[in-house]
Formats: structure tokens, sequence, C-alpha cells
């Protein structure tokens, strides 16, 4: 047999590997879906769309549910592979309660595609001032924010520091981090070598076993099914350029220059104990420097305490609306 039929039988068999593989993930994605047993589908908890034009021209997709309460606004900023569904279970709790807004970042979900270059921290704290300019012109505003949508609060604390204690009334950090972040986060450790090497096959490996990869590093170890099996469908969402432009962002981050204006905001830390990717001590760091700041820690959570610890994290935000109110 010549080298290059060998080359090709060799080649042809990892395709017909990979083909099954991804076969048999779907196959277990769709029996895990099914297992949910969800009152509500993940997924499936939305209000009328519009788009918000970002400062630099993209479009931002954005959801705003009217409530009963019309002030303060509650705006949510979700992370990195995230969308806005990842406040599935605040926004059915709240719903019809309190005017909240809800959009995806830019890249993210419905939202317009940026580049590498206009995929940093300090856009992303634009994109939410714009929103906020948009969608809630006048009178006090909440913001809560999960990991790289925590980080854009933060920045916008710095470039805008006096929204915070006047506009902006109260503040929701969750499984968040002000920097220092490649020194202490294993996920980002075992991560960021593997982007930098990423080939165009990326987008198709990624989804064999992702559900395993989820559970090991985005989620605390003894999470539900249904929380791993809704993290995993949606950062199976987003497109790989999202992981390659965003990623550099957490290599020299340091948002310690906004953390005396959170101070002038009502501010609660949540953080999980067995979160791989922004590891608590994070929390507890934000909970030292920010004045006034309440920690709150959920023990045997992990990356994504807004699923698995969803009860303690919408109660957290009726208490802060309740205290601003």
């Amino acid at each position: 047999m010549s080298r290059s039929v060998k080359v090709a039988s060799t080649a042809g068999a990892f395709v017909i590997a990979g083909v099954a593989a991804t076969l048999l993930s779907g196959r277990q994605r769709q029996q895990r879906r099914l297992r949910r047993g969800e009152d509500v589908e993940f997924g499936s908890v939305h209000s009328g769309r519009h788009v918000v034009s970002a400062t630099d021209g993209v479009a931002l997709n954005v959801e705003v549910d009217e409530g009963e309460r019309k002030t303060p606004t509650i705006v949510f900023v979700h992370g990195w592979v995230e969308t806005l569904d990842v406040w599935h279970y605040q926004r059915l709790a709240l719903r019809g309660q309190v005017r909240m807004v809800f959009f995806d970042l830019r890249s993210h979900g419905l939202s317009g595609r940026s580049y590498h270059d206009s995929s940093s921290i300090p856009h992303l704290a634009d994109d939410l001032r714009t929103i906020i300019r948009a969608e809630v012109p006048r009178g006090p505003v909440i913001l809560v924010g999960h990991s790289m949508g925590g980080m854009a609060i933060m920045e916008l604390a710095v470039t805008d520091p006096g929204l915070f204690g006047g506009r902006v009334k109260g503040v929701v950090l969750i499984g968040t981090s002000a920097g220092r972040l490649m020194r202490s986060s294993p996920g980002l450790r075992h991560l960021i070598p593997l982007l930098r090497i990423a080939s165009p096959v990326l987008d198709w490996g990624r989804s064999f076993n992702s559900y395993t990869v989820v559970q090991r590093w985005g989620l605390g170890p003894d999470a539900q099914e249904r929380h791993v099996d809704m993290t995993n469908e949606m950062i199976l969402r987003a497109p790989t350029h999202v992981l390659m432009d965003f990623y550099s962002n957490f290599v020299g981050l340091d948002l310690t220059a906004g953390l005396k204006a959170l101070g002038r905001a009502d501010t609660v830390i949540i953080g999980g104990t067995a979160d791989m990717l922004t590891p608590i001590k994070h929390s507890r760091r934000l909970a030292e420097v920010i004045s006034g700041a309440k920690l709150v820690i959920v023990d045997g959570a992990g990356h994504m305490v807004p699923f698995e610890d969803h009860q303690r994290v919408t109660k957290t935000i009726a208490d802060l609306l309740e205290r601003i109110s």
C-alpha cells in the first residue's frame, strides 16, 4: 500500500470516527434534554426583541420585560460564551414584578459580530452604557453581571464612575473577578493554551464529549444534570470566534481602578466555592476592596451559580431591589 493511500485511509478512519462520535454526542444531548423535565423549556423565555446600535455600529439584541414596579430597572449582563438565556430562572421568578432589561453581548447570541480588535472589556462597558441610555433613560438602575458581564460593569465604573451611587443604585456581581485570573484560574490555564493553537477543526471538535468538559470546569461537583446540560447547550451555540476573540481579555485583566466607585452603590458579590474559572478568592477580594459590599458564598457551586443555586441568586437580587426601593 502506498504512503498516500495509507494517509487517505487514516484520514478516512478519523472522519468516520468523528462522524460517529458526533452522532452519538447528538443523541446523548437529546436524551439529556428530554430528561430535564422542565416546566418551562430552557431558551423559551423571551419577549419582543429589538436592536440597539453600539457606538461602533454593532447591532445589540435587546429584550425588555415590563413589570408592575417600573423603577428601579434591572439590567442583566451575561458572561463569555453565554447568552441572555443564562438568566432563565431569575427572569421567570421576577417576571411581571419589576422592569428588566436583557441583552446579548456583542458576538454572542443574536447580537451582531465584533472582531478581535473590537472585543475588549472596554467595548462591552461602552455597550452597557449604550443600553442604559437607550432602555433606561431616566430613573435608578440595578446592574447584575455574571462572569465577563461583571467585568463589563467594573469597567463601566472605571470609565464612568459618576454613574455609581447616582443612576446606578445597586450592583450584583456573580462569579467574576477584577484581575489576576491567569495566576489562579485552573480552568483558564487549561483553556488558553488550547485556544492559542486552535485550528479550523475546533468548531467540530469542541462538541465531542463537551458535556464532560463543561461538567468538570463549569459547574460544581454536585451540580444537577439539567444545569450542566443547559450550560453545555448554551456554550455550544457560541461560534468558535467568540472564544478566540475574547480570551485575551483575561490575560492581563486589571479592573481594580473601578472598585472605589462601586462602593457608592449597594453592591453584593456572589461566588461559588467550587468555581474553577473565577475561584472564590476573587469574590472574597472584591468584597474586601469594595466599600460596604456584601459577600454571598454558595457552598459547592461552580461558575454557573445562576443555574446551580438560582434561588439564592434570585433572592439576592430581590433583597437588593427591596433595599433600594
